[in-house]
């Protein structure tokens, strides 16, 4: 059988539509047909909106009020200096005199224009002996963690119904990677400092860090919804609501 044939009946078995009558009388191979449709069907497939580099993006018609492009206005590449890729001190350790006992020092845009819309960026985080980088998100990025100095319990929580935690005590060369959007901590188990550099898949990956998310929002989330939320008494909801939360 011809594949003009094959093509023929293909097409009466597909309610005999004019589409397939002209593409018959036309004669046109039903194998360059269904590629054609093939590719078509991949390419609207992978046709989908870039991922956001900010919380949200108001769409105006006022280009006068208009502000950000992905967070950023560009420079003419004309006017780039090399002082725009580079940034200095990441050897400095942070000060991790805080309530939860670590620091984390940002590398992004803000830190090198360079890096706007090349989708990476660098942290260093330092802890102090039983510090805490608490548990929290990145919205817009996925983050690869390396341990240079102690001993850190790490782990992250997947997305519901199954919540499960996967954990891992790293030492100095261990790599960790926690994926995009998905809660994780990092707690040094070690009686000495600890030192972690992590790179994160955005420009500017963000942080929502739960606790201050939650029990520290400007303004408050009404105690009811917290007290209902967390099967928790309501005077113990409004008492975390009292504390001052750390980043």
């Amino acid at each position: 059988m011809s594949a003009m044939q094959s093509f023929s009946i293909f097409s009466k078995a597909i309610a005999n539509n004019q589409l397939s009558q002209y593409i018959i009388m036309k004669g046109i191979h039903f194998t360059v047909i269904a590629f054609t449709l093939l590719a078509f069907a991949c390419s609207l497939a992978s046709a989908f909106d870039p991922s956001p580099l900010q919380d949200f993006c108001v769409a105006i018609k006022d280009i006068k009020n208009g502000v950000f492009v992905n967070g950023k206005f560009c420079k003419d590449p004309k006017l780039a200096v090399a002082e725009d890729f580079f940034f200095s001190g990441l050897n400095m350790p942070g000060n991790t005199s805080n309530l939860v006992g670590s620091n984390v020092t940002n590398v992004n845009v803000d830190q090198i224009p360079g890096l706007n819309t090349l989708g990476i960026s660098l942290v260093r985080i330092d802890y102090a002996p039983y510090g805490l980088n608490p548990p929290h998100t990145h919205p817009r990025g996925t983050e690869i963690l390396f341990v240079v100095k102690g001993t850190l319990y790490v782990g992250f929580v997947t997305s519901n119904p199954d919540n499960r935690l996967f954990t891992k005590i790293l030492n100095p060369g261990d790599v960790f990677v926690f994926p995009i959007g998905l809660i994780h901590f990092q707690f040094n188990i070690g009686k000495t400092e600890a030192v972690a550099f992590a790179g994160l898949s955005s420009q500017n990956a963000g942080v929502i860090t739960i606790a201050n998310a939650v029990f520290g929002s400007s303004p408050p989330i009404n105690p009811d919804v917290l007290t209902k939320a967390f099967q928790l008494d309501k005077n113990v909801v409004q008492y975390l609501q009292s504390r001052f939360w750390s980043d």
